[in-house]
Order: structure tokens, then C-alpha cells, then sequence
């Protein structure tokens, strides 16, 4: 599954929701992100993408250096059958929701409901 297709897909997600998603490198520290969203309220978020080949665990680093600088919450979005196969007691417990996407676009959270958004 190609990083456009996740990328696409969340963001409708999250367009659905109210956000406003822009997908860009964005420098945190000493990483840089996917992409971020923001909420009405001031919300922000930020988007790690990782495809087929891509290092989850680098994800999850550069998801919790944003978490500490200044992020409200983070999200880690992949195929839905890699989501399937993480253990997700990392990601409940960096607060990080866990995002599987399948063939059609259909958007999973996998630890959390979409509704924590």
C-alpha cells in the first residue's frame, strides 16, 4: 500500500472529523513528522505515515518527541495488516493512536476510538 493512499485516506478521515490536515516535513527536535492536523479548538496532532518497508518503532520515536514538544496527541497510520501485527501496549502507552488503513481506504483505529479524537 502506497504512503499516498494512507496519506489520502486519513486525511478524508480527518477532514470528515473537522480537522485540517496538511501533510509536509515538519522538523520536531530532533525528527521530522509526516504531517499535522489541527481542530477548531487548537488542537494539534501529529501524523506519522509508514508504509510497507517503513521502521515502526523510528515512528513511534518521532511520535513521542512530538508528544513532548508540544503536540496534543499523535497519530501512527499503516496498513491495517501491519497494525494488525504491532502490540499496541507501546502505543497505549505513549498515548499514540494506532491507525490501520485497508485496500479500500477504510480508516481503523486499532487502540482507541475515533471519537478520542
Amino acid at each position: 500500500m502506497s504512503e499516498y493512499f494512507l496519506k489520502w485516506s486519513l486525511k478524508k478521515q480527518l477532514e470528515q472529523k473537522g480537522y485540517m490536515v496538511e501533510y509536509r516535513r515538519i522538523r520536531v527536535a530532533n525528527f521530522e513528522i509526516d504531517g499535522e492536523a489541527f481542530s477548531n479548538n487548537g488542537e494539534r496532532i501529529a501524523i506519522e505515515i509508514k508504509s510497507k518497508n517503513d521502521d515502526v518503532c523510528r515512528g513511534v520515536g518521532q511520535l513521542c518527541e512530538a508528544l513532548a514538544y508540544g503536540y496534543n496527541k499523535a497519530i501512527l497510520a499503516t496498513s491495517l495488516r501491519k497494525a494488525k501485527k504491532l502490540d499496541r501496549k507501546v502505543f497505549e502507552y505513549f498515548r499514540i493512536l494506532l491507525v490501520g488503513i485497508d485496500g479500500s481506504g477504510r480508516v481503523s483505529f486499532l487502540n482507541g476510538e475515533s471519537g478520542s479524537l
